[in-house]
């Protein structure tokens, strides 16, 4: 583990960065990396802002948020590659990786149980419950300029880590931080509509194929569902529609343990796993499979069907439930 003064010492050290986050992006990723994107451009710093996927519709509406570029096959001319929010190199993407192999250093900043510290410095930190509060931290202790782009990235990322700040990782000093940022002009309302309340009719219709998926173990504590290639196809989906959907079987009175299997486009399934009341730990169930996360919230990616992947995920569930 390294320090903030030692990460400022990097940046200070050189001048052409590029910020990557992990595939799929969450409000998380994509915020990070605008944040810290829009902090190092103040300090006069080149920066690419890179993701493998791109950013998802739903978080276009972040200023900044329009530099973040997809993998081409140019292989950038950087110091220094930054990773924030990704807590496996290789969930970087192969594409926006060869871009970035030019690198003399690579620097990671994250919040995941399951990071190896892949970086030459590492800032790693699983008791925050976002990347963005962590750069927050960064930003505010080194008295670094913190924009207005860097503010309102900030909030989207801890707000959406966080479950709008109701997951119990959420932090006496996560309040401060918000408290801070609508004291620097963040417009709490505009913010939040603009994250909450402008889904596309799609994910509603998503929503109603999936319930009609859903399974309930005899007990009333495992509960899970099944996005198929066919529906994506049907629908029309876009990768972030099924963001956070899970809550909404994790949230039935008396789950402890919620999954969402989905097929997906390129072959394999994709496992998400969302755990309450600290019953079980998400993180370690994952491990077995090959994936990681937290101790609430982990994701796997399997080969095989998704009633093999399916089958060996819950039975791995019920041992650790009991």
């Amino acid at each position: 583990m390294n320090t903030f003064e030692e990460i400022l010492a990097v940046i200070d050290g050189h001048e052409r960065f590029a910020i990557l986050s992990h595939i799929r992006p969450d409000g998380d990723a994509i915020g990070s990396t605008v944040a810290l994107g829009s902090t190092l451009e103040a300090m006069g710093k080149d920066v690419v802002y890179l993701n493998e996927d791109g950013v998802p519709e739903s978080l276009a509406f972040l200023a900044g948020s329009e530099r973040v570029m997809s993998p081409s096959d140019e292989v950038l001319d950087i110091d220094v590659a930054i990773a924030v929010d990704c807590a496996n190199k290789l969930r970087l993407g192969v594409n926006a990786l060869k871009m970035v192999e030019g690198a003399g250093l690579w620097v990671n900043i994250d919040h995941h149980k399951s990071n190896p510290c892949y970086g030459d410095f590492n800032y790693v930190d699983s008791r925050s419950p976002a990347t963005g509060q962590i750069l927050y931290e960064m930003i505010t202790q080194l008295g670094l300029e913190l924009t207005d782009e860097a503010r309102d990235s900030i909030y989207v990322a801890v707000s959406t880590d966080t479950g709008s700040f109701q997951y119990s990782g959420t932090t006496g000093a996560t309040y401060e931080m918000a408290a801070d940022l609508v004291g620097r002009g963040l417009d709490v309302g505009r913010i939040n509509e603009l994250t909450y309340d402008s889904y596309p009719y799609r994910r509603v219709a998503l929503t109603r194929e999936l319930l009609n998926t859903l399974a309930l173990s005899e007990d009333g504590v495992v509960a899970d569902w099944q996005l198929l290639r066919s529906v994506k196809v049907e629908l029309g989906l876009e990768p972030d529609d099924s963001e956070n959907l899970i809550d909404m079987i994790r949230s039935i009175q008396g789950v402890t343990v919620a999954l969402f299997f989905e097929e997906l486009m390129d072959g394999g399934v994709r496992v998400s796993i969302r755990s309450k009341m600290g019953s079980v730990d998400a993180c370690e169930i994952a491990q077995v499979f090959g994936g990681g996360g937290h101790s609430k919230a982990a994701g796997i990616r399997m080969d095989g069907s998704i009633g093999e992947v399916r089958s060996a995920v819950l039975a791995e569930v019920r041992r650790h439930v009991g």
